[in-house]
């Protein structure tokens, strides 16, 4: 069985199938820094997660998709507040293009329910 999380035309923020959770890329408010878009994308992630049954404590991997790698240690600090240090999950931070100049960071996430 498949369910979908908060579905529109072109996506879902949100895909459950068994009990593996799928999340669309989170981001922040276009013109943050990259910190204040991090906590408002993993507010996300967290919102998302309680929505499916989940919680941080069961992501299975993350992937950070950062606009520019030079804010990978501010990105990090955030994250670091943020994880659950008793189960962090599988994770990839990389440079990319994202869908705007606005946007400093996104993060992905498949967890656990």
């Amino acid at each position: 069985m498949i369910t979908r999380i908060q579905p529109d035309s072109r996506m879902s923020q949100a895909v459950i199938h068994g009990d593996t959770i799928y999340l669309a890329g989170q981001v922040g408010e276009p013109g943050e820094d990259v910190a204040a878009q991090t906590r408002t994308a993993l507010a996300e992630v967290d919102a998302l997660l309680a929505e499916c049954g989940s919680d941080k404590s069961k992501i299975l991997s993350a992937q950070v998709w950062l606009a520019d790698i030079a804010d990978f240690e501010a990105m990090n600090s955030v994250w670091d507040a943020w994880v659950d240090p008793a189960n962090p999950p599988a994770r990839a931070t990389c440079e990319a293009k994202l869908a705007t100049p606005d946007y400093r960071v996104e993060v992905i996430v498949v967890a656990a329910r």
